[in-house]
């Protein structure tokens, strides 16, 4: 049996410069908001330009919040996304319509039943968990009860929700999810990346995976 990998996915990418530091800290793909209501809302000009900027290999994701069905296609006539990451109430339907590979989030409210949610988004390529607030579509900075995902589903998950250094390998080490997907805790200002808290966040996941292999 191989090795695992947990990957790594550094979204809210705002700036060419952002997302060739976590490219070089080793991240496997990178993320753009495409919602206006974002601290790290982006166009799409600027994120097709850093696209653009990207060596092979790097995937590319696009999150979107209950946008419409003509706003994710022009978005995809305009940037080369090889993910779409949904984070509002989007229907499996709705997800699946687009003919590309989707993540849908979960945010983890007190009711959720994440195992009748992955069932019913049985077409997602994974579920992204992600800390529920209601004034916050994502990107809370704030950490939710890793107990509560099923332990049938923790290597098959993307976790989100408040990570940083300082506790994404004890994430690691207790979910052993497929991945891990940072935001504000690999950041100076919101959108605005720190490539020194990127170096150490990816860093902190390879240990961890040095560790349970």
């Amino acid at each position: 049996m191989g090795l695992r990998r947990t990957r790594v996915k550094i979204c809210g990418i705002t700036r060419i410069e952002d997302a060739l530091a976590a490219v070089a800290a080793g991240a496997d793909a990178i993320g753009f908001v495409f919602y206006a209501h974002s601290a790290r809302a982006i166009m799409p000009s600027m994120a097709r330009a850093i696209c653009a900027a990207l060596p092979p290999f790097v995937a590319t994701v696009g999150l979107f919040v209950d946008a419409t069905s003509a706003q994710v296609r022009t978005t995809l006539g305009a940037v080369p996304l090889d993910l779409l990451q949904f984070h509002g109430a989007e229907t499996p339907a709705y997800c699946a319509q687009f003919e590309r590979p989707y993540l849908k989030a979960l945010r983890m409210r007190d009711d959720i039943d994440v195992a009748d949610l992955a069932q019913q988004f049985a077409s997602a390529r994974a579920l992204l968990l992600d800390t529920f607030r209601i004034d916050i579509a994502g990107g809370t900075g704030e950490v939710f009860d890793w107990q509560r995902v099923p332990t049938q589903f923790r290597n098959e998950v993307v976790l989100a929700g408040g990570l940083t250094a300082a506790n994404v390998a004890d994430a690691v080490l207790q979910l052993r999810p497929y991945a891990v997907d940072v935001s504000g805790g690999v950041e100076s200002a919101p959108g605005i990346k720190d490539a020194k808290k990127i170096e150490a966040f990816i860093a902190a996941v390879r240990r961890a995976d040095s560790q349970s292999n």
